[in-house]
């Protein structure tokens, strides 16, 4: 029997699985980084280590920490959370020599599938179908374009390149390799066919060391950025009962073939057509597990335990209702997805669904890390009622502080396309990430909602008064000139003039306005009949208001600017907080518009800051490997004569 655990994980997943520990009644350890010392993670746990020596993503793969922090503790037991050392066979096969209980697959099965070319001949032995595939060198023929060239030992979209013409075929596996170096250590890579308009469908499978494999329904992961799933659901609006039975039966084939045990995922690619293709399987808990969990009503983490224990897995229970999980993250979806990294201010999502955070008010997103914030899960008797809860629970939610992918979430959950069924993997591609993403609130909104935060101000000031407190802000005996503030929005200034008068409030360019209350942190208004409440939060310059019309994060115009925070004329700077990689200009260069001056990474992402126009380079105020704050200046070109 497991009496303490160890995640060797971080964030959200460690949070999730200390929940389950909690009820089975086993005690549990958190490791961090130094960056990660003031997370509810390690505050939840009953006991923490630091991981020394490092403050970045390479602090969690420290094989030789992590079994001492078991060691110090005492923990009998250590679970490998998803990501990091999850799928790593040395950092399996070490936990088990180190006489600890290992919750996760045998070594064996996790070597053999953590090449996906292995895992290929496995499957494809066992009856399990696969796509054509070629090694980067061979004579591919021109009919079988187009083509994915793909990373043999990872995955999450790097070391992937898709080739529409043998003539880009060379550059492409060139690329692909590079990237796949770094990121896993192991360029390998091999070329796959593409399958147009795919879906991207996977098993649950769960084994047990008495030799049961059962399936527990697939997961339509289709809806994805950079190859990244953004949104996952059970069942699949495209697999019917027949389908879900063939789908089932090729996964627990897949897992017989390697002498699977615990929890895994199979994943298939599905054609238009109904036919599937074995792509991988991954060797651990998946990040959209919850999903399986609400339509079984299985606790996958308690199983994955109880299967370390020796225990037989029970009956499978019939599916039931519809569950849509939607990854949650600090990215700029109208940027290309960028990640966005600083203080969560504010994190309120409402009871109506499951929330599975790494984060909570106040906690600190650093560049260090995957910028997930939260999975956020509805489930409904059916896909639709699904849908609406969950996109209702985030436009409601206040998540403030941080720029996130909410928005573009709520439309997904609301646009046509998707309602029908239609999650194919090119669904981001027929529909505008930019425009998805684009803030709920419109400028009409925003202008509203700077009229609130005025209004909020004022009540708070009012509130704050020694003399007189409940006399109206600004109030006259007669009339005379309005009270006036300036907000900074993303739709540009918004002038706010008012004057409270014996007949109500009056504001300029707001006519049929009515002033309902008004309080410290919320305010109620009546425009054209309409009655709405805004609430207000008030951060330093900042103003967040959340309204049925949207949420809109509002700077204050101080009435005298300050000038020494203008920039200098022709200043690039940093998009995101990160390292500088490289710099690949000096004082002097000629360059082109596009020209690359500086490239950034951050959260395992490059970034390249180009010239945004034909010019000289004047200064480069940065050097490689140093580290920056978004807005810090990099380089400053040429103002042209």
């Amino acid at each position: 029997m497991i009496t303490k655990l160890l995640v060797a994980n971080r964030g959200e997943i460690t949070r999730r699985i200390f929940r389950t520990c909690r009820e089975l009644g086993i005690a549990t350890v958190a490791v961090h980084s130094d960056p990660d010392a003031d997370m509810p993670f390690v505050a939840e746990a009953d006991e923490a280590v630091r991981l020394p020596g490092a403050s970045s993503t390479d602090t969690y793969l420290r094989v030789d920490l992590i079994l001492a922090a078991a060691k110090a503790t005492g923990a009998d037991a250590v679970h490998p959370g998803y990501g990091f050392l999850s799928e790593n066979a040395d950092f399996a096969r070490a936990v088990v020599d180190a006489g600890l209980t290992w919750v996760g697959p045998p070594p064996d099965a996790i070597a053999a599938m953590g090449s996906k070319l292995e895992a290929k001949r496995l499957v494809s032995a066992g009856g399990v179908p696969i796509l054509p595939t070629w090694g980067p060198g061979d004579d591919i023929p021109g009919e079988a374009f187009p083509v994915l060239v793909k990373a043999s030992a990872g995955g999450g979209g790097r070391g992937m390149r898709l080739v529409s013409a043998p003539a880009d075929l060379a550059a492409a596996v060139e690329a692909a390799q590079g990237e796949a170096q770094r990121s896993f250590g192991d360029g390998t890579v091999f070329v796959e066919r593409y399958v147009q308009r795919p879906r991207h469908v996977e098993i649950q499978v769960f084994a047990d060391t008495h030799g049961n494999v059962v399936s527990l329904y697939e997961r339509e992961c289709s809806i994805q950025r950079r190859h990244q799933k953004i949104v996952e659901e059970s069942p699949s609006p495209a697999v019917d009962e027949a389908l879900r039975q063939r789908m089932g039966a090729a996964a627990v084939a897949a897992a017989k073939a390697v002498g699977y045990v615990g929890a895994g995922t199979v994943e298939f690619v599905l054609a238009p057509d109904g036919e599937f293709a074995f792509l991988e399987m991954n060797t651990r808990l998946q990040v959209e597990h919850p999903v399986t969990e609400l339509v079984t009503g299985l606790d996958l983490v308690a199983l994955q335990v109880r299967v370390a224990e020796g225990e037989r897995l029970p009956e499978v229970p019939p599916m039931r209702g519809h569950a849509i999980e939607v990854r949650l993250y600090a990215e700029n979806a109208e940027r290309n997805f960028l990640p966005v990294t600083g203080t969560v201010e504010q994190f309120q999502i409402p009871d109506s669904v499951r929330v599975d955070s790494g984060v909570e008010s106040g906690s600190v997103v650093s560049h260090y890390y995957d910028p997930m914030l939260a999975k956020v899960v509805s489930w409904a008797p059916t896909r639709a009622a699904a849908a609406r809860t969950l996109a209702t629970a985030l436009a409601t939610a206040r998540i403030h502080g941080l720029v996130t992918n909410r928005d573009l979430l709520v439309r997904i959950l609301r646009d046509e396309e998707f309602l029908a069924g239609g999650t194919d993997t090119g669904f981001l591609e027929r529909h505008d990430p930019a425009d998805l993403g684009r803030p709920l609130a419109d400028a009409g909104a925003e202008a509203v909602h700077a009229l609130a935060a005025a209004l909020a101000g004022q009540a708070a000031a009012r509130a704050r008064a020694a003399v007189w407190p409940d006399l109206p802000s600004g109030w006259r005996n007669n009339p005379s000139q309005p009270q006036q503030l300036a907000f900074e929005g993303r739709y540009g200034r918004h002038d706010v003039a008012y004057t409270l008068e014996r007949d109500g409030l009056h504001v300029d360019g707001h006519d049929g306005l009515r002033l309902l209350s008004a309080g410290p942190t919320e305010v109620t208004l009546e425009t054209d009949g309409v009655r709405r409440v805004f609430r207000v939060r008030h951060s330093a310059d900042r103003w967040h208001v959340d309204s049925p019309l949207g949420y809109s994060a509002l700077t204050e115009v101080p009435r005298f600017p300050d000038p020494a925070h203008a920039l200098d004329a022709g200043s690039l700077t940093a998009p995101m907080p990160g390292s500088v990689l490289r710099v690949e200009v000096a004082p002097g260069t000629r360059v082109r518009a596009g020209q690359q001056l500086v490239v950034l990474e951050a959260m395992k992402m490059q970034h390249a800051v180009t010239a945004p126009a034909d010019g000289t380079v004047a200064e480069v105020r940065v050097d490689t490997g140093q580290q920056v704050d978004a807005g810090t200046v990099l380089v400053v070109m040429e103002e042209p004569a």
